[in-house]
């Protein structure tokens, strides 16, 4: 009875452990192989938890699409640009080396003939410049009187001028003078708006025919402009060496472009003018001048200045100064009145010209100036500040100008 007990004891013992070993093992075991062989069960897990989100989520669903279509672009952009920027460099070094090595072989071996090339090229170009340069052509005569020891040259007509003004004309006229020296310059009439102009106009030189093969004569075309300075059209210069005087001659000759040149200072006069209606009585007064032109050998001059009262054109009435001696800077202050009624005061011109004095030869103008009637500029102002300020003295400084500008605006008719 014993051992019958103390068997089913060891029997119930067993059966009480065994199943407990079986029931934590398998568990572990079921776990382990569902894992294993079902792989896709988390990715299902985590696709159903992300769209449960999204349901919970307040964006539409053409929103997310529109978010997810932008995100691909930029990768794609992303990626292009990466390829490009790695795979793009690697074949410029080598053209870059193929044009570097192409053009050394190519400055080494044609060095001779571009430089030749460009020689032409100038050449060309400086030759199409000149066939460009049509600035027109100028008949003159030339002869000389042996007797009275006269050159004699005559300034007959311009054809094909440059057109020199906003209109497509030119006023033009002439400069006749004899380098080195420019003592005497004279200058034909201004033909207006006229690109064929004919002057027939003739001037005298009075010079010895021994001192004549060292002289260049000049004739120079200009456009005269009222307003600012006249532009030269072009110029013709003849050395006298290479002119056979013996019989006389009618030239057609093409012009060249001249050389600009600087205004050259003649200096500045100080002028005061005074007018009283009721009297018709005009007061100019000379007061002084400044920094004149050097005109004597010494660097000095012997100045002096003539003031002329006209009208039309006609000279009505002169006056002069005394001369001042061996002085740049004189001082006048010399007063000259002249009868102008009222009714003309408006029509007259005062034309003030500074002189060198000279004992043996003729007196050489060193500037001149004009107000009035057609006057420009300063010459313009003083005169209207004059009929402003009627019995007052109004002073004004003058700047001189070459003798031949001042008698072509002289002559020329107001626009």
């Amino acid at each position: 009875m014993r051992l019958t007990g103390a068997g089913v004891r060891v029997r119930r013992t067993a059966e009480q452990s065994e199943p407990e070993p079986e029931e934590a093992t398998e568990p572990v075991h079921h776990e382990r192989s569902h894992s294993e062989h079902h792989p896709g069960h988390d990715y299902n897990h985590m696709k159903e938890k992300f769209m449960n989100e999204l349901d919970h989520l307040s964006i539409p669903t053409w929103a997310i699409g529109a978010i997810v279509v932008l995100v691909l672009v930029l990768v794609v952009c992303c990626i292009f640009c990466v390829f490009k920027k790695c795979f793009g460099k690697k074949k410029k070094p080598k053209k870059v080396r193929e044009r570097k090595t192409g053009r050394r072989r190519k400055e080494k071996e044609g060095e001779g003939e571009t430089g030749e090339k460009e020689g032409e090229v100038k050449k060309d170009g400086v030759e199409e410049e000149k066939e460009q340069e049509k600035l027109g052509k100028l008949e003159y005569t030339l002869d000389y009187n042996f007797t009275d020891a006269q050159l004699i040259v005559g300034i007959l007509q311009a054809q094909d001028l440059a057109a020199m003004d906003m209109g497509g004309t030119s006023d033009p006229y002439v400069k006749v003078f004899l380098l080195p020296d420019k003592k005497k310059k004279y200058e034909t009439k201004v033909q207006r708006k006229n690109l064929c102009p004919v002057f027939n106009e003739t001037f005298i030189f009075k010079i010895p025919y021994a001192e004549l093969g060292g002289k260049t004569l000049v004739l120079q075309v200009f456009d005269f402009d009222r307003f600012s300075k006249h532009d030269m059209i072009g110029e013709i210069k003849i050395p006298m060496n290479s002119v056979d005087l013996g019989q006389p001659m009618q030239q057609w000759k093409d012009l060249e472009s001249g050389e600009k040149e600087e205004q050259e200072k003649l200096g500045d006069v100080c002028i005061s003018l005074r007018y009283v209606p009721t009297a018709g009585k005009l007061t100019v007064n000379i007061m002084e001048a400044k920094n004149l032109k050097k005109m004597d050998v010494g660097g000095l001059s012997d100045p002096y200045v003539k003031i002329v009262l006209q009208q039309n054109g006609k000279r009505i009435k002169k006056k002069k100064t005394t001369v001042k001696k061996n002085t740049l800077n004189p001082y006048f202050n010399e007063s000259f009145s002249f009868d102008v009624p009222f009714e003309q005061i408006q029509k007259v011109q005062v034309v003030i010209t500074v002189f060198d004095y000279d004992k043996l030869g003729s007196n050489d103008p060193i500037g001149k100036t004009f107000m009035g009637y057609g006057a420009t500029g300063v010459g313009l102002r003083h005169w209207s500040d004059m009929l402003a300020n009627p019995r007052r003295p109004v002073a004004q400084w003058h700047t001189l100008m070459p003798e031949e500008e001042v008698d072509a605006a002289l002559k020329a008719k107001p626009r």
